[in-house]
């Protein structure tokens, strides 16, 4: 049951994602970008503080243990960022270069971020085979969280892949199949975490922290701009439905103990 529950949370999270993702940027839901970038944010913070920690916390492992893993994941995060803007930084380097000889090549950074994604699609399926494990209502919590962080990240990634062959189509299809390995992940999480099971409060602890990072480094920033006063609490509002979501899940979660 609870495999039947993780591969169907990580394929709604995976691919989900990437068909929100392209109906936000191609789509009529374009202009709600910045309300989807806050909700995200809310979401994630409130999933990682209200959530996973208080989770992985009641278990027996210190909680100077998990406070490092914590530490350690975001700077595992940061360092990963930098290793793929360096990348990317190369990519479209070489990209200028190109394109003044062939015009219509495609963008030959785009199997750097499929392969980038695939990676961290994989890396998300664990995490929610291994919240499925430690309890099914945290599991979808967890997919959600997935499914929402996800979105602005696949934005970015189809219109990366777009901007090469400028085909929505063949681009929505290979970002789906980079989403569509979270399910991989979750089965190897599945197996991993019924191996591995007394190091679940740490799974845990990694997931916190790589959502913390996506929300503090990458969401937030993204919301830091000049707004007017109306648009600034509009920004607020959605950051406080996104948190007020989750805690009410949680809520419940807890209630269902």
């Amino acid at each position: 049951m609870t495999l039947v529950a993780i591969i169907i949370g990580t394929l709604v999270a995976g691919i989900g994602s990437v068909w929100l993702a392209a109906a936000l940027s191609f789509g009529l839901l374009a202009r709600y970008t910045q309300h989807m970038l806050s909700l995200a944010a809310g979401a994630l913070m409130a999933t990682a503080f209200m959530h996973l920690l208080p989770e992985a916390f009641e278990s027996q492992v210190s909680a100077h243990d998990l406070f490092l893993v914590l530490l350690l994941g975001l700077v595992f995060f940061f360092l990963l960022d930098k290793a793929e803007l360096w990348h990317h930084g190369h990519e479209h380097h070489h990209h200028d270069a190109a394109h003044h000889h062939e015009h219509a090549a495609p963008q030959p950074g785009s199997w750097a971020v499929l392969t980038g994604d695939s990676v961290h699609c994989f890396g998300d399926g664990i995490l929610i085979a291994s919240a499925f494990m430690a309890d099914m209502r945290l599991g979808t919590l967890a997919a959600l969280a997935v499914l929402a962080h996800e979105v602005p990240h696949h934005m970015g990634d189809l219109m990366v892949l777009r901007t090469g062959a400028n085909n929505r189509r063949m681009a929505l299809v290979k970002v789906s199949l980079a989403g569509a390995v979270t399910a991989l992940g979750g089965l190897m999480g599945y197996w991993l975490v019924d191996q591995l099971h007394g190091y679940l409060p740490y799974f845990l602890v990694v997931a916190s922290s790589s959502f913390v990072y996506v929300a503090l480094a990458d969401l937030i920033p993204q919301l830091q701009k000049r707004l007017t006063f109306p648009q600034t609490v509009a920004q607020v509002t959605w950051l406080g439905v996104g948190m007020g979501l989750v805690t009410l899940l949680s809520g419940l979660a807890r209630h269902g103990h």
